[in-house]
């Protein structure tokens, strides 16, 4: 069953302290300074480039099914979308979703430990790049993941920002 969600643009994201957003020029993003001085910063030392369509992912339905299902990730998630868009879906401190459009030039950092999901939107294409801080590790726990020491330290951090 899928339940209803807030929307938001990426652009409101820090203010419901569920990750960090920012915008950047997707045009420019191999010769970004301002992309190399976040990457820099934040130690994102690692990254790739994933197509999510029909015609470009391996086994697309699949992926598409295993992205949407709830999950959280004992790293942080940084994305940025390089061209097309989707939807985070991100649960906030009531447990609700907050679903969350991202379009060309938007970064995202979904702490480790939150509950999230993502989807295409009705184009079914974006491009993103996936950043690490060290090697990747792509593993997804489904949730229930509350086990996890990751998620109570996000549990936390929510409970410190009430």
């Amino acid at each position: 069953m899928v339940q209803a969600c807030r929307s938001l643009h990426s652009g409101s994201l820090t203010s419901c302290n569920t990750g960090v957003c920012c915008s950047l020029d997707a045009d420019k993003y191999e010769n970004d300074p301002e992309l190399e001085k976040i990457r820099r910063e934040r130690n994102y030392s690692w990254m790739d480039i994933i197509t999510i369509c029909k015609d470009k992912l391996p086994n697309y339905e699949e992926k598409i099914k295993m992205f949407y299902e709830e999950h959280l990730h004992l790293d942080d998630e940084i994305r940025y979308i390089l061209d097309g868009s989707g939807y985070f879906d991100v649960r906030d401190k009531e447990d609700q979703w907050i679903r969350i459009f991202m379009e060309k030039g938007d970064m995202v950092t979904l702490p480790a430990g939150i509950y999230h999901r993502f989807t295409v939107d009705e184009k079914n294409y974006t491009k993103a790049m996936r950043l690490f801080v060290g090697e990747p590790v792509w593993t997804a726990y489904n949730r229930p993941a509350d086990h996890f020491e990751a998620r109570g330290q996000y549990v936390k951090f929510l409970a410190q920002t009430a």
